[in-house]
């Protein structure tokens, strides 16, 4: 494998072993995408997908930078919204060893086919039938492993802890790497103050409030998201202030 490099803004450095693909949002968001792991392990993970039609670039981007294909092993989900799983089966079929590893409820989900979770609600299930032609059923998938609150993930040279945070979606997860400090939270909480929807099917408020107090103690630094801009200090004190401004109107 040649040595990685990263130029052209498509994958970008966020520290050693932690790699980032921004999302390029059309007339719904595209997700970002994370590559966790040493490169030269060969042992890589990508975090969520992003966008319907976006598969093939993504890993255009992956191979431009150096990394091998065939090292990324699995595919973590935040949650299983259209904007992080879209592209899912275009991803699957240029990695056919990788598994897919998302929480127990919404592994539910996707082995039974109920697509609820991914739409969100039934007027935007009716915009991505109308808008990509994609027909219901489409992603009924097997989930290779169940992840669970507490799980421990020795992946690429690095060490994750699973949290399950549910309030956004009744499956997320963020995942917490306490030595580097790095914390992945999907779309429960942003860089800007902001936060995930609360008002889509199995969305709630309060946990959502519960999730950001499960965060906002956690020793982390970089804030890594599901959209808009990352932060690379600050990151304990910036769920701090979300959760102050936030806090009233999660009930």
């Amino acid at each position: 494998m040649r040595t990685p490099v990263f130029s052209g803004g498509k994958v970008e450095r966020v520290i050693d072993g932690i790699y980032f693909i921004p999302g390029r949002d059309e007339m719904i968001p595209d997700s970002h995408v994370y590559i966790l792991g040493d490169p030269h392990s060969h042992d890589l993970s990508m975090v969520d997908v992003g966008l319907v039609g976006r598969g093939e670039e993504k890993l255009d981007h992956i191979e431009r930078a150096g990394m091998g294909l065939k090292d990324i092993k699995r595919i973590i989900l935040t949650h299983t919204h259209f904007d992080h799983i879209g592209c899912i089966k275009e991803i699957m079929g240029g990695l056919p060893d990788a598994e897919l590893w998302v929480h127990q409820i919404e592994a539910d989900y996707l082995e039974r086919g109920d697509e609820r979770i991914i739409h969100g609600n039934e007027m935007f299930a009716g915009f991505i039938r109308l808008q990509y032609g994609i027909r219901d059923g489409f992603y009924q998938l097997s989930v290779h492993r169940r992840l669970t609150e507490g799980d421990i993930l020795e992946i690429g040279g690095l060490r994750w802890e699973v949290l399950h945070i549910p309030g956004h979606s009744a499956g997320g997860i963020a995942l917490y790497n306490g030595k580097e400090k790095v914390l992945i939270p999907g779309d429960t909480v942003y860089a800007d103050y902001n936060i995930g929807r609360f008002d889509l099917y199995s969305a709630d408020g309060g946990q959502l409030r519960r999730s950001l107090e499960r965060l906002a103690p956690l020793e982390a630094e970089i804030l890594l998201p599901g959209h808009n801009r990352i932060l690379r200090q600050g990151t304990r004190e910036s769920i701090r202030e979300t959760l102050a401004r936030w806090k009233q109107y999660l009930q």
